[in-house]
């Protein structure tokens, strides 16, 4: 009969010290958070998590929808244009004042460098990140196929 390996004893003090750490440290950060002008923080937080589920989730959802119809005779075409998309995606959602040119002389006063160029570098690292993916699914696509002979 194999030998089993050791499960952690439910209950095991380990977990909860870890999770209890996790629940001060976000209290802490919570705090030092809302420090400030905590009114217009919960409205932000409010309104992207309204943002996020009444526009972008279905905006998203409607795109990977409109994908797979698409790539209907080649799944696999899917996560290679999935993956990157979400990433670019990602990339903007978080650089968008930046790429958008919203606050670049807030951006210089503060940091004392230019803004100019985030969305050069943004289009940049986007069709890095297709290309990759393209030659990933190529060299994928390629080793499936047998050899002459």
């Amino acid at each position: 009969m194999p030998e089993r390996t050791p499960r952690p004893v439910p209950g095991s003090p380990f977990p909860l010290l870890v999770l209890l750490c996790s629940f001060a440290l976000c209290a802490y950060a919570g705090v030092r958070l809302l420090d400030g002008d905590w009114p217009m923080i919960t409205v932000w937080f409010v309104g992207a998590a309204l943002v996020h589920d009444l526009v972008l989730l279905p905006l998203y959802a409607a795109a990977d929808r409109a994908l797979i119809t698409v790539t209907a005779g080649h799944p696999a075409w899917v996560n290679h244009v999935r993956v990157p998309a979400a990433l670019s995606g990602l990339l903007l959602l978080v650089w968008f004042p930046l790429v958008s040119g919203r606050v670049s002389q807030r951006y210089a006063a503060v940091t004392a460098l230019s803004a100019d160029g985030f969305a050069a570098r943004w289009l940049l690292i986007t069709a890095a990140l297709f290309g990759g993916s393209a030659v990933l699914f190529a060299v994928r696509v390629g080793r499936r196929r047998p050899g002459p002979g």
